[in-house]
């Protein structure tokens, strides 16, 4: 392993009976992690205990839940409205003002109007690679940067965060609420050269419903404490599958933080929103699970469930939600865009109310962008199609200075004027939020070559920080 070392795993324990002290067969927690230490990796206890008091546990917790929306939103009916352009440009909506003077948004953002002072607005994103996929939203990287990656390939965000700061209160660092999609909408990216180890956690399946099988420990349960075989059977299979992924560099990662995992993480109870106070949850919106045709469904209620995660010691959170393609033959965008801004203004306002009332604002980050912005022009089907020259992004919390637009594009909306804002600069400002100096940190690949977490030249947005 090179850099700084980290823990992470795929693993967890199912059962009725869960305790902070002891296990349903009596066994004390403790006792329990020392008597799994063989089954995973040698640690004991104490080794257990050290490795968390290196990764900082017990320290201030720093989060950031990236909320990916498949399909390019577009810019000029969202955030940066043009109600003085000719009609073939402004579209159907007109803008509202926010909390803050002189920011306005869409009518359909009412919610989220009341809280401008809590987010701010880039409309200035100008370095789009124009493809359907979330890769770049996910990684900071182009598709064409895949080219000059190191063996492995680049990490997803997370993973660099998850090597440097590590886990907490043994917690993955680095999670996943991104459905499987068509279109390249859930190219989150892997562990890449930083190693399995640190690749997101995937907490969700295709069937919105379904039990996550990489959280799950085949063939074990609370119930099945007592059967110690089963356990040392179980992670043996779990070793042997890695060992056909190629995955054994980051086993020792996976092994050391096993059984903590499967014992007592939270983890398991952060994604059971019946555990949430059902007026917080009613605050979100209603989930819908299905498939809009090749995009994500409507769980808007992922929100609450990432808000939750975070809480539990989940550093970065990636989220993918609906689908904002609408420029086909159906001609839908304004008639989808009545129906998912409301939805939106709904989910994305109560988790910025949800962070400010738990006093959450100051050390959780919440960035919310799509891949490419629209076309200025309405074309013949009274749709907007691909743009990208510019886009949206919002962010909020982060302890960062907000109630403010930075950057803007022209009467029509389809060039930059002033500001313009790469991708890797908001990825920059969410380490800086995080308290990661990308600039001071580098991790290095399996040749030693060191690399930074941007490219560096890039900074944190200054006037956010």
């Amino acid at each position: 392993m090179h850099g700084v070392t980290s823990a992470r795993a795929m693993l967890n324990l199912l059962g009725n009976n869960r305790s902070n002290r002891s296990h349903c067969d009596g066994i004390p927690r403790r006792d329990f992690l020392k008597l799994g230490g063989m089954a995973a990796g040698g640690l004991s206890m104490g080794q257990l205990l050290d490795l968390e008091a290196k990764q900082g546990v017990g320290s201030s917790h720093k989060a950031v839940i990236n909320v990916f929306l498949p399909g390019g939103p577009s810019h000029l009916d969202t955030f940066d409205l043009k109600p003085d352009a000719s009609s073939e440009i402004r579209g159907e909506f007109s803008p509202i003002p926010t909390n803050v003077p002189g920011m306005e948004i869409c009518e359909l953002f009412p919610r989220l109007a009341k809280l401008g002072d809590k987010f701010s607005i880039i409309r200035s994103i100008c370095d789009s690679e124009g493809a359907h996929s979330s890769y770049q939203c996910m990684t900071g990287r182009t598709k064409r940067d895949a080219n000059n990656a190191p063996a492995g390939g680049w990490p997803n965000w997370g993973s660099w965060v998850s090597k440097i700061q590590g886990s907490k209160n043994g917690v993955p660092a680095n999670a996943s609420l991104v459905y499987p999609t068509g279109a390249g909408w859930s190219k989150k990216g892997d562990g890449g050269f930083i190693g399995p180890a640190h690749a997101p956690l995937q907490l969700v399946e295709k069937d919105p419903g379904k039990r996550v099988s990489n959280m799950t420990l085949d063939g074990l349960s609370l119930d099945r404490l007592n059967d110690r075989v089963g356990l040392r059977a179980s992670l043996d299979d779990f070793r042997r599958a890695a060992d056909r992924r190629g995955q054994m560099k980051g086993l020792d990662a996976y092994e050391s933080q096993a059984l903590e995992i499967l014992s007592d993480t939270g983890l398991a109870d952060a994604l059971d929103l019946t555990k949430e106070d059902p007026r917080v949850v009613e605050r979100y919106g209603v989930n819908d699970p299905r498939y809009l045709r090749d995009g994500a469904p409507r769980m808007i209620r992922n929100f609450c469930v990432a808000r939750r995660l975070v809480e539990a010691g989940v550093r970065v959170v990636s989220l993918n939600y609906a689908r904002w393609d609408w420029h086909g033959g159906d001609g839908l965008n304004f008639p989808r865009s009545r129906e998912e801004f409301p939805l939106l203004d709904q989910g994305l306002s109560a988790l910025l109310r949800d962070l400010s009332e738990r006093g959450l604002d100051r050390d959780v980050s919440v960035v919310v962008w799509g891949e490419f912005g629209r076309t200025p022009k309405i074309n013949k089907m009274n749709s907007r199609d691909h743009w990208p020259r510019t886009s949206f992004a919002l962010l909020a919390g982060g302890g960062m200075r907000h109630g403010q637009v930075i950057g803007r594009t022209d009467k029509q909306g389809g060039e930059i004027v002033d500001r313009p804002v790469r991708f890797q600069e908001v990825f920059s400002t969410l380490y800086h939020s995080l308290g990661i100096d990308p600039r001071a940190n580098t991790v290095e690949d399996p040749a030693g070559r060191p690399h930074y977490l941007v490219d560096p030249d890039v900074r944190p947005i200054r006037e956010l920080i």
